[in-house]
């Protein structure tokens, strides 16, 4: 199968890092010891990729931003990995007149232009320094890759790109012309990485099709000047793809918005949802000491802690998807196979230490058969202490999860979202569920009330609706939202029909009390044990359509773009009549991560076939409502 993205965009970091040549397999020899220099944006890019330890086994003594007090380290290459903005050229033509460093490699994240390579050449002049830039390259790597299957655009500065920006009513063409263009860009290096020409499929009359004409122009171009094609020759490698190109399926945001506001299941969609988690790292309050302060005494001040859930980590990339109640369980069965293990090398401890005196009686048969035992275990030490770190991880950012599931009634929330969504019968009121003050924060009832409204087949009566906002006021909710999704839904001519969230609906298997034993470290009693049913979202649903060649009115008239084609046919009459056996799916206005896991269970039962999810930006619930209130403020 062919190389992911995620392996392709580090080993081009890696050949970066060797100064752009390939690394040598399995020498010996030192590596070149030098400094990498990056800023926000290429701080970024490689976090998600390579660990401190890889960059050190590359040669990278330092790497230190761009924009820091920097001493002088004279004898000693710098390996720059920044935007081609001003500030930063300016950075860069500031450290060549100081000559800080004995060779400066500038590598740019995304292509530079002339004028701003002839202000780095005149102030090379000027400093006396050109022999000592050695090369400057184009990386186009501008685009942050989370997950074998899955990428954003960008961490810093994502409000310029937001779905707020794309939406705003008072947007004029010039930003909105700057936005595509932006995303346009990353995407370009997303396929020049990848090394592959898709063909591109969008629905008409929205920013997803904006992009598609950019991007279809812009690639385009590239391939028409033979000479400085980044899809030709070497760079392509033989066999990555296989002969059929991928497919590329934009999506705007405003296809669906009920399932960013959609409380979750899933582990990571879930740690994501109610923790602090950025570009693959979760952050957290760790609690010191669980005993209460004394009245009166001053609470004990919180740490921050960081995990970084990896793919490196097992249990992460076989639970990541798995719904809650799972994961909790196989915590559990992980700490107990470790106990079990760690009491086994207790015990040899103990027979080798020989703590009676009468242990002198033991043969030496069973003393060197006891040696080997120990051997064996104590060489396995490294592998338990490691498994015991993710063991511990994993505990501590279930249980915070748990916590908030227990506090806010999340397990109700979800079952419940998923029966409006899916058009089931509910069991009890809206209303109920608004205004009982043990449930949810008020963002929690203002993301169920507005999956109701959006879901709706027919909008509340007037009435009704001051009844559920006189309850939602009440509990303190903030109904700028409200507004934005009033104007959306009279704006968007697609009336939210049922199918469109497919046949969802959970099984709840009676109450977890039962299912955990006594010594468990989670206490689950009260929270129901939900288990999912595959179902696919919009998003999935339409690039099933589109990946299968399915005729359905709601993508029939998707527009198709071949920028391999001389001359650029409109149409939305696909060529290729075979489906596809690869396809990306970008969100336009942002994704989640239950949009990720939804294609990922889609991918599995389809053998043979490659799905990879992108968005402009990553947002949980909490951070789109906020999005959709400030557009809605009057």
């Amino acid at each position: 199968m062919a190389a992911s993205v995620r392996e392709k965009q580090a080993a081009a970091l890696k050949r970066m890092l060797n100064f752009n040549a390939q690394p040598l397999k399995n020498t010996a020899a030192e590596p070149v010891w030098k400094v990498l220099i990056y800023d926000r944006f290429g701080q970024d890019i490689i976090s998600p990729l390579l660990a401190v330890k890889e960059l050190r086994d590359m040669g990278i003594t330092l790497h230190l931003l761009l924009h820091s007090d920097r001493d002088p380290i004279p004898d000693v290459p710098a390996v720059y990995f920044v935007m081609p903005t001003e500030e930063n050229i300016d950075r860069i033509c500031q450290d060549l007149r100081n000559q800080l460093y004995e060779s400066y490699y500038l590598n740019f994240i995304s292509a530079i232009s002339r004028s701003k390579l002839e202000d780095i050449a005149s102030a090379a002049l000027s400093a006396n320094a050109v022999t000592q830039v050695t090369k400057v390259f184009d990386q186009y790597l501008n685009f942050i890759t989370l997950e074998d299957d899955m990428f954003i655009l960008c961490n810093q500065n994502k409000e310029l790109i937001s779905y707020h920006a794309i939406n705003k009513p008072d947007i004029m063409d010039t930003e909105m012309e700057a936005i595509m263009d932006t995303i346009v860009d990353s995407l370009f290096c997303f396929f020049v990485t990848l090394g592959a020409v898709p063909i591109i499929r969008c629905p008409r009359g929205n920013a997803a099709e904006m992009v598609a004409v950019k991007l279809d122009k812009k690639l385009r171009e590239n391939l028409r000047d033979a000479r400085n094609s980044l899809f030709t020759g070497d760079n392509m490698g033989a066999g990555q793809f296989s002969f059929q190109r991928p497919l590329f399926v934009l999506a705007d945001r405003n296809l669906d918005l009920a399932t960013p506001l959609h409380h979750t299941w899933t582990y990571q969609a879930l740690i994501h949802d109610v923790l602090d988690f950025h570009l693959n790292r979760v952050s957290m309050d760790e609690s010191v000491g669980s005993e209460a302060s004394p009245s009166g005494a001053r609470p004990k001040k919180k740490n921050k802690k960081s995990y970084d859930l990896t793919a490196a980590d097992k249990f992460w990339q076989k639970h990541k998807g798995s719904p809650f109640p799972e994961v909790a369980e196989s915590v559990q069965e992980e700490l107990d196979t470790y106990r079990a293990q760690e009491d086994e090398v207790k015990r040899l401890k103990s027979i080798m230490g020989l703590e009676g005196e009468d242990e002198g009686a033991i043969s030496s048969i069973s003393m060197s058969d006891n040696t080997a035992k120990l051997t064996s275990a104590v060489s396995s030490l490294p592998e338990l202490l490691e498994k015991k770190r993710l063991i511990d991880l994993h505990t501590n950012v279930a249980t915070a999860v748990l916590d908030h599931i227990k506090s806010r009634k999340l397990d109700v929330y979800f079952e419940y979202e998923e029966k409006l969504m899916s058009k089931s019968t509910l069991d009890k009121s809206l209303l109920d569920i608004i205004s009982d003050p043990d449930a949810g924060t008020p963002e929690d009832k203002m993301r169920l009330f507005l999956i109701f409204y959006i879901t709706a087949l027919q909008p509340p009566s007037e009435s009704d609706l001051d009844q559920y906002k006189k309850a939602l006021l009440e509990t303190g909710c903030d109904l700028s939202s409200l507004n934005y999704i009033k104007q959306w839904k009279a704006f968007t001519k697609i009336a939210a029909t049922p199918s469109n969230y497919g046949n969802s609906g959970v099984k709840p298997m009676g109450l977890f009390s039962r299912v955990m034993n006594s010594g468990s470290q989670f206490v689950m009693e009260g929270v129901k044990h939900l288990v999912l049913k595959q179902h696919n979202l919009p998003v999935t649903r339409i690039l099933d359509n589109l990946m299968e060649m399915k005729s359905n009115p709601e993508t029939d008239d998707y527009r198709y773009f071949d920028p391999k084609m001389l001359r650029g046919s409109e149409s939305s009459t696909p060529r290729n009549k075979n489906p596809f056996q690869e396809a990306i799916v970008f969100v336009v206005g942002g994704g989640n991560y239950i949009e990720y896991q939804n294609l990922v269970d889609y991918t599995k039962a389809k053998p043979g076939k490659r799905v990879l999810y992108g968005c402009s930006e990553l947002f949980n619930a909490g951070q789109f409502i906020k999005q959709l209130s400030s557009l809605g403020q009057k």
